[in-house]
């Protein structure tokens, strides 16, 4: 889809969510305080009309819940994440968005890219880790990052799980060496203006 005429884009909410075409979305749940933690789900279900969903989690055949981080991680990786979805939500012919204190649907492909940058990342206890992830996760094509998340999420995909594939996430994006160089070109000036939403 081309986005040549600005009547043309597509009309969703969050990061191109579009609840006419499908109910299976993932559900970033941020919250105000700074010392709770962000919850992703992914969801099966849309209730039509209602500006906040009823996310229960003992429902999982409806919402999923993927993974847990705490805030400060989450301030530390989403500028990028939106950054990059953005670019490519703007090329598909979809406005772009911000991550919002709340609920934050997502398409379902990006859902997926996002959770495998998360998972790698779960357990951090510093941000000393998070540039190399997220350089290594960049290099992963959308395709590359989809198959990572089926593979990873059909034998270790609920929350708590941090065994098999969970655990090759984390050496795939964590351990796997990145220069100097390409820590430096991650585009510290073009995500500032992402940092400011968090406090809206």
């Amino acid at each position: 889809m081309s986005k040549s005429k600005k009547k043309n884009v597509v009309a969703s909410i969050g990061f191109g969510y579009v609840p006419s075409e499908t109910q299976h979305h993932f559900m970033v749940v941020i919250p105000q305080g700074k010392n709770e933690t962000v919850k992703v789900y992914e969801r099966f279900i849309w209730q039509e009309g209602k500006d906040v969903q009823d996310i229960d989690e003992n429902s999982p055949l409806h919402n999923q819940l993927k993974v847990v981080v705490p805030k400060w991680l989450w301030q530390r990786v989403a500028p990028y994440v939106a950054q990059e979805f953005n670019f490519r939500l703007e090329k598909e012919g979809f406005k772009k968005s911000k991550w919002k204190v709340g609920q934050n649907p997502v398409h379902r492909l990006l859902g997926k890219e996002l959770v495998v940058l998360l998972w790698a990342l779960e357990d951090c206890t510093d941000d000393s880790q998070v540039p190399v992830a997220i350089v290594n996760w960049q290099g992963l094509r959308p395709e590359e990052r989809w198959w990572l998340y089926g593979v990873t999420n059909a034998a270790t995909g609920r929350v708590n799980d941090r065994r098999g594939w969970r655990m090759a996430l984390k050496y795939a994006l964590l351990e796997n060496p990145v220069s100097q160089k390409q820590l430096k070109q991650l585009d510290f000036e073009n995500v500032l203006d992402q940092k400011i939403i968090y406090d809206e």
